[in-house]
């Protein structure tokens, strides 16, 4: 079976709006399994530029999946060992959430791959 990587990955400025306000990080943060295939999450890695901890948060159909805290001007590598797949046409979107006064950057790189 042929698989190919999938990645979202980038540099994204944000504004929090609170912890219990997560909202979409960016519109490019988004993922739809094709039809004729499936998927795994393999990693996530992110950094946090701010002097707050921020939770990113990847959202499947519109519920929360997996919770990523990064904590104040941090990084952090998960390689993930529960391992599902997701099934066609699964939406994924990267939400986050931030305190009021946290304002700055997230360095984002999350690995799929498509089976």
């Amino acid at each position: 079976m042929e698989s190919t990587p999938q990645f979202l990955q980038g540099i994204f400025k944000f504004e929090g709006k609170g912890y219990f306000e997560p909202f979409l990080l960016d519109p490019k943060l988004q993922y739809t399994v094709p039809g004729d295939k499936r998927t795994q999450l393999i990693y996530l890695r992110a950094g946090n530029s701010t002097g707050d901890l921020i939770t990113l948060i990847l959202m499947r159909d519109g519920k929360p999946m997996r919770y990523f805290p990064i904590g104040a001007l941090s990084d952090s590598h998960v390689s993930l060992a529960v391992v599902e797949d997701l099934q066609p046409e699964t939406k994924l979107e990267v939400f986050i959430a931030a305190p009021d006064s946290a304002a700055g950057a997230v360095v984002l790189d999350i690995g799929m791959l498509e089976i």
